[in-house]
């Protein structure tokens, strides 16, 4: 990354959906490599993407047009997080992110920190002022990045039959 870098996160486009699967199936890989059960049973694939993307979750973070991460934003409730065995933060209108994935060209540079740092501000902007995430007990660079932007652990919630970390962070 340049000191000049231009971090731009927007909606991303369907004709984006191969970028985006690319970026996806590299991330499912290095689950995989790290020895994780996360995304090795067929979920997310491409499907998935365009579904966001049809719905308006699907973001993109760019740099001169090149799409370095991916990240499902849905301003909605998320039913799984309705029955949490422990407490949110926070009763009120939250943000939701899902299927983080970042390019290889992206690695190592901090840039899903950059790209939940983008999130918080697009959050504020539709004055919504929590987000709420969930990742796999053995994801420890989702969990690393969580506790660096100060994210409090609130419990567990249950997908598709099995247990996830939820977070919150409440933005001000």
């Amino acid at each position: 990354m340049s000191q000049t870098e231009q971090l731009i996160l927007r909606k991303a486009d369907l004709s984006e959906t191969d970028q985006i699967w690319n970026i996806l199936q590299d991330a499912i890989e290095q689950r995989r490599q790290d020895g994780s059960s996360q995304w090795q049973d067929g979920y997310p694939n491409q499907l998935t993407v365009q579904n966001d993307i049809q719905n308006g979750y699907a973001y993109v973070l760019t740099e001169n047009e090149s799409i370095l991460c991916y990240a499902a934003i849905i301003f909605d409730i998320e039913p799984a997080y309705e029955d949490i065995q422990g407490k949110w933060l926070t009763d009120g209108d939250y943000a939701v992110v899902h299927r983080v994935a970042a390019s290889k060209l992206a690695k190592g540079k901090g840039i899903a920190t950059k790209l939940f740092k983008n999130i918080e501000d697009v959050c504020l902007a539709n004055n919504i002022h929590s987000i709420k995430v969930d990742t796999n007990f053995d994801n420890i660079p989702m969990l690393k990045i969580l506790d660096k932007l100060n994210y409090t652990y609130c419990g567990e919630v249950f997908f598709r039959g099995s247990a996830r970390k939820a977070f919150e962070k409440e933005l001000t």
